[in-house]
């Protein structure tokens, strides 16, 4: 198959604007949960090409909270952590000035009496630097903590400083069915005002999903296609080689559905299937999103699967079966893998099947939408095909990969140079990031952490939006915990899941693309 690359030239990209830039106001940052992975590998790295890019305010402090007594040890680790896994050069001039303006407090999260003592500490830091009383607080810890620190929080009177700005970040899940996230939900509101909570996804972090609404709504040729009368079925897929990395505890309470579909993919989903917002404010566009989840009808349990890996080779590597990773139970009926097929009822997508699935230890890392369209009324160079690769002319599919290769690429059919007849092969228009616009060292928080600090709410997730995909999601989780599955394992590791998947697709006479990531 013939690929087209597509780059943006030089002389275009010194053209483009560079906007107004967009600098928060002085504040402290403190981070509940420090000493996890996400603080060191993803949230002090973000902060550090914020820094770099000249787009975090002067006077800004970042307090690291957790139960151990780190003490200046902490510092010194987020350092290692910003050069490690964020691609910064250690001699990089403005790193050791940034590492300054990090510091720790250790906290038991159930202790009043420590809060009076952090909220004495954030006064004294602001007084000292000049940073006055806005504050960002990141909830980064275990979600049995979450209601905790935010009742402590309010407790202390730091969710409404006085002359100042408040917020709190919550990273996923929340909850783990409909009940337990209209609960959380209720203790963080009880607190927090809603226009001051930021649920993170870090999935609308990443360039390429944003890009999904550019692609729509900024280009006049593919909207008007953009439904039912063109478009044949979409595929959305969340694919990891990985395991659970250590992790046990937390995926047996989870699995698939819970971590990555009723969250990730819904967003996904909801990019790609909703109307026009009347601007790019936060409350139109979780508006738009919020009236396809609610367009989308019961699922039934028939058109869901689920799954988990048994041995196999992944990447060359012989891997372990679920049951045989450490700390999870050896006759655990969690899914590693979840599929579904839907439908959003609405003048646009009605009839239109959306698959969904999400694994862990499949055949590649790969997230990506495929939209396939319909075939031509009339296929009549098909009769004119040869034997081999072009016998049958394949449906137009436009491709947008979420990760590892960001880009977006386009199937269409072109005749075979130089044969008698008129056989058509299909070709691919590609166009890859990296590519275009260079290799970015981001990790997708740096625009939610810097939206979050300025109060911008259109990527993050809103209270009603958590519920309405929860009551999607949570009677599935029932009928599947009522049930416990007949054949566990039913895939081998390095696969692309359960062959029962398949019949999901069937009904439709379609099939899953597992030829999926960028094409060389």
């Amino acid at each position: 198959m013939a690929t087209i690359q597509m780059r943006v030239s030089p002389e275009d990209l010194s053209q483009v604007p560079k906007g107004n830039e967009r600098i928060p106001e002085p504040l402290i940052m403190t981070i509940f949960g420090a000493s996890g992975d996400l603080t060191k590998r993803k949230l002090l790295p973000a902060l550090f090409h914020l820094e770099q890019n000249g787009l975090l305010p002067a006077r800004f402090a970042i307090v690291g909270v957790a139960r151990r007594p780190l003490g200046d040890a902490f510092a010194a680790d987020m350092r290692d952590g910003i050069v490690r896994f964020g691609d910064v050069d250690a001699g990089d001039p403005r790193l050791d000035n940034f590492v300054k303006k990090i510091g720790y407090f250790a906290l038991n999260f159930d202790d009043p009496g420590h809060y009076q003592a952090l909220k004495a500490e954030l006064d004294r830091l602001a007084q000292e630097n000049g940073i006055g009383n806005n504050r960002l607080y990141y909830l980064a810890t275990a979600p049995e903590f979450f209601a905790g620190i935010i009742e402590n929080l309010g407790a202390q009177e730091m969710a409404h400083p006085e002359h100042g700005r408040s917020a709190v970040v919550i990273e996923k899940p929340f909850g783990h069915d409909l009940a337990s996230a209209r609960e959380l939900n209720h203790q963080v509101n009880g607190v927090f005002n809603e226009s001051q909570v930021f649920r993170i996804d870090h999935y609308l972090g990443k360039e390429t999903v944003q890009n999904i609404l550019v692609f729509r709504f900024a280009n006049g040729i593919f909207e008007p296609i953009w439904n039912r009368n063109y478009i044949d079925h979409v595929q959305i897929t969340a694919a990891e080689t990985l395991g659970v990395e250590g992790r046990g505890p937390f995926y047996e309470k989870a699995g698939a559905l819970r971590d990555v579909v009723q969250n990730h993919v819904m967003e996904l989903l909801s990019f790609v299937a909703m109307e026009p917002p009347s601007s790019f404010e936060a409350e139109s566009v979780r508006r738009e999103k919020l009236k396809v989840w609610q367009a989308i009808p019961p699922i039934p349990i028939l058109s869901t699967v689920r799954g988990q890996y048994g041995p196999g080779v992944v990447e060359g590597q012989k891997v372990p079966g679920y049951r045989d990773e450490e700390r999870v139970d050896p006759d655990s009926g969690t899914e590693t893998y979840a599929a579904v097929r839907l439908e959003i009822e609405n003048w646009r997508w009605a009839g239109v099947p959306f698959y969904l699935r999400a694994g862990k230890r499949l055949r590649k890392r790969v997230t990506e939408i495929s939209i396939q369209f319909k075939q031509p009324p009339l296929l009549i160079f098909n009769r004119m095909q040869s034997s081999g690769p072009c016998s049958e002319i394949q449906p137009n599919l436009l491709t947008i990969r979420i990760q590892p290769d960001e880009g977006i690429s386009l199937r269409f059919g072109a005749k075979v140079p130089t044969t008698p007849d008129m056989s058509v092969c299909p070709v691919i228009m590609d166009f890859d990031y990296a590519s275009a616009f260079g290799r970015s060292t981001a990790n997708g928080y740096e625009r939610l952490l810097l939206d979050a600090m300025l109060g911008d709410q259109t990527l993050f997730a809103h209270r009603d939006g958590v519920e309405t995909t929860w009551s999607l999601y949570t009677p599935i989780l029932q009928g599947w915990a009522a049930k416990k599955p007949e054949v566990f394992p039913n895939y081998f590791a390095g696969k692309w899941g359960p062959e029962c998947a398949d019949r999901l697709l069937e009904r439709d006479r379609n099939v899953w693309r597992n030829d999926l990531g960028k094409k060389d």
